[in-house]
């Protein structure tokens, strides 16, 4: 997968687990992730929750056949961050012929709950011609 070029490059999110329906990576909170007030900044946090569902779901289809967007998704951020790094672990919940569902829990160092977020994710056929 490439990454240069890409929001995943700009906020500085690194995958370092990657196995059918499991994703972590992590995303440290610094000046290109922080809000004005000097917290992680929820889109990020967000941002960083769809990016481990999205390759989750990619690892997950017929790459020959089919693609994969996001759908929908939520987040609650229960835990404020202003510096370090955080973790997203994703698990998917559902995955069936046309949609999947991820659930992703961002932590911090300690472990302790940043953002909880699920995402679904659309399976896309591929038209070729």
């Amino acid at each position: 997968m490439e990454i240069r070029n890409t929001l995943i490059e700009a906020l500085g999110i690194e995958i370092t687990l990657l196995e059918k329906g499991k994703v972590v990576a992590t995303m440290p909170v610094d000046e290109r992730t922080r809000q004005p007030f000097g917290l992680l900044h929820g889109g990020a946090s967000v941002a960083l929750a769809e990016t481990v569902a999205s390759v989750g779901a990619y690892e997950l289809v017929d790459k020959q056949t089919e693609a994969v967007a996001g759908l929908e998704i939520n987040a609650n951020h229960v835990r404020p961050k202003k510096e370090g790094i955080v973790t997203a672990t994703a698990e998917v919940l559902h995955k069936g012929r046309t949609t999947m569902v991820w659930d992703i829990k961002i932590t911090d160092e300690q472990g302790k709950m940043v953002c909880i977020s699920r995402c679904t994710m659309a399976v896309i056929p591929l038209n070729k011609k």
